[in-house]
């Protein structure tokens, strides 16, 4: 749209300049055939004023009573009138042909001449001379009211465009600062919740393996206290535990008192038919070969049994460290899941203010484009008015003292030819 107003623009401004150059031209011509008018209008007058003033002269009178009877001076009268009109008439037709002047020569053809109607008609133009300056002096006043009035806009145009100009680097800079923040906002969401979904497998991960180890040292420890208590049973008789005794269900009550076996026998499970079982990772390998009953031997054994004893204390640090661990990395990853639901939230509100700020930016962006589209038509109107102005009025300022001084003594030399023919009248 601003690229048609761009070239709307251009195409109005060779417009102007070419109307500028015919009104140049245009002025150059009137000026020209002003100039001649004038000319002519003078030289008529000071023909008319000479002519009158020659045949009004007293020593033209003197002679005309000198060679004429005086019994004869309305002749005389007459014959001087007559010599008026036709020398009037010569000097009028003389001059370039107009209305007035052939109203004039009308009234100065004939016998007897109408001076009374000649200066009346002299009195016209006069009124008409006086009337068309009259009519240039508001013209004057109205162009320039015109022109102060146009170049006013013209300014505060320019003014509101520059301005609108301004507000628009603005507001484009605003809208890609916040475009560029907007995509950091999604990129650091988007990379927030990667992060999460990482800490939640890697917290599983860690968690599975605590487990795992939980249950195998668990197993492990089940299984040292298992034989630490069957050496006791060997070796260390007070010392050995003996195994719980099974407590029967009501069903088993009853079959028993019914004479039933009291406990269904069981196949050994487990690591060596303990009962002891961990997840196992393959097939166990063959017991080894045996040399022949064993021997008791105590001193051993109580070797043995601390080994065991020890292996037992390490496994419970063992877990004991695990557990600490696990309860420490969920603590950190539920404390790191609460900031990071905080900053997402944060983050989104943001987000959303931010889209709401570009939106806002884009529809501002936009009017004001308008605006500014609107307000360089409007210009582009104005300049147009304004050199339409210059063809109407510049040609009246420019000669506008010049046509005033002309009509002056024009107005002038016919009120000199009017006081002529006035004495001529009366002589």
């Amino acid at each position: 749209m601003m690229k048609n107003d761009l070239e709307d623009t251009q195409e109005a401004l060779a417009e102007d300049k070419k109307f500028l150059e015919d009104l140049e031209k245009n002025c150059a011509t009137k000026a020209a055939e002003w100039e001649e008018r004038k000319k002519t209008r003078a030289e008529e007058l000071r023909a008319l004023a000479e002519t009158i003033k020659v045949l009004n002269d007293d020593d033209a009178l003197e002679l005309f009573k000198q060679r004429l009877p005086s019994s004869s001076a309305s002749f005389v009268q007459v014959t001087k009138a007559e010599a008026v009109a036709s020398k009037a008439l010569s000097i009028v037709r003389a001059l370039p042909r107009s209305t007035k002047l052939e109203f004039l020569a009308l009234a100065l053809q004939g016998k007897k001449a109408d001076f009374g109607v000649v200066i009346r008609k002299i009195d016209e133009m006069i009124a008409v001379l006086k009337k068309e300056q009259e009519h240039d002096i508001e013209k004057k006043e109205w162009c320039a009211a015109k022109f102060d009035s146009s170049d006013d806009k013209k300014k505060s145009l320019e003014r509101s465009i520059s301005g609108l100009e301004k507000d628009l680097a603005e507001a484009k800079e605003a809208l890609e600062t916040t475009t560029a923040e907007i995509e950091t906002l999604r990129e650091g969401i988007e990379t927030l919740d990667k992060e999460v979904q990482e800490a939640t497998a890697q917290r599983k991960e860690e968690h599975k393996d605590f487990t795992d180890l939980t249950a195998a040292d668990t197993a492990a420890k089940k299984l040292l206290e298992f034989a630490k208590n069957r050496l006791n049973k060997f070796y260390n008789a007070g010392l050995h535990k003996a195994a719980p005794e099974l407590e029967l269900s009501r069903e088993q009550r009853i079959s028993v008192s019914m004479g039933a076996e009291a406990q269904p026998t069981v196949a050994p499970s487990g690591i060596a038919g303990t009962g002891i079982a961990v997840l196992q990772k393959g097939a166990p390998p063959p017991p080894p070969e045996t040399y022949g009953a064993y021997q008791k031997k105590h001193e051993e054994s109580t070797g043995v049994i601390e080994m065991i004893d020890l292996l037992i204390r390490e496994l419970e640090k063992e877990m004991t460290e695990a557990a600490t661990a696990e309860e420490h990395a969920q603590v950190t990853y539920e404390q790191f899941l609460a900031d990071a639901k905080d900053k997402r939230r944060q983050d989104s509100k943001t987000l959303e203010l931010k889209e709401s700020n570009k939106a806002r930016l884009e529809t501002d962006i936009a009017e004001q484009s308008d605006s500014k589209a609107g307000n360089e038509k409007e210009l582009a109107d104005t300049l147009k008015y304004i050199a339409s102005l210059h063809a109407d009025c510049d040609w009246t300022l420019q000669q506008f003292d010049a046509r005033k001084e002309a009509r002056a003594n024009e107005i002038d030399q016919l009120n000199e030819a009017k006081a002529v023919l006035n004495g001529a009248g009366y002589a």
